[in-house]
C-alpha cells in the first residue's frame, strides 16, 4: 500500500466540491466514502454515509469555492489527512470559510474518504 498523495487527495476534494456545486454530492460521496465514514459539519452534526447519500443533494448548490493552504499529515502506510482552508459562496449569503480535514485511506487500492470535518473560521 502507499500513502495517499497531496495531488490525488486534492483531486478528490475538487471533484467533491464540483459535485456539491451541481447538486450531485450524494452520488459522489456515497461512492467515495468508506462504509463506516462520517462527516462532521460546521454546526457539529455528525452524518454517516447512508444519511449523506440520502440527503446531500437536498442542500442548495455552492456557486463557487476556493481551496488554499493544503497540506498532508501522514497516517501510516495507507492513510493520510488533507488539511486545507476553504472559502465558498452560495447565492447572496455571506461566504462560508472553514478549515477542512479529510482523512483518506486506500481500500483495495482505491482512495476512500473515512472522515471529513469542518471548523468554521472568520475568513
Amino acid at each position: 500500500m502507499s500513502m495517499p498523495t497531496l495531488e490525488e487527495m486534492l483531486a478528490a476534494e475538487h471533484a467533491g466540491w464540483a459535485a456539491l456545486c451541481s447538486s450531485r454530492g450524494a452520488a459522489y460521496y456515497g461512492g467515495l466514502m468508506t462504509p463506516d465514514a462520517v462527516m462532521v459539519v460546521a454546526d457539529g452534526t455528525v452524518l454517516d454515509r447512508p444519511t449523506i447519500a440520502a440527503t446531500l443533494d437536498d442542500a442548495p448548490p455552492w456557486d463557487r469555492y476556493e481551496i488554499t493552504d493544503a497540506r498532508v499529515v501522514g497516517l501510516g502506510d495507507d492513510g493520510a489527512a488533507l488539511v486545507y482552508r476553504a472559502s465558498s459562496v452560495r447565492g447572496d449569503a455571506a461566504p462560508f470559510t472553514a478549515l477542512m480535514t479529510s482523512v483518506y485511506r486506500r481500500v483495495d487500492g482505491a482512495l476512500r474518504l473515512a472522515l471529513y470535518q469542518q471548523t468554521p473560521t472568520d475568513g
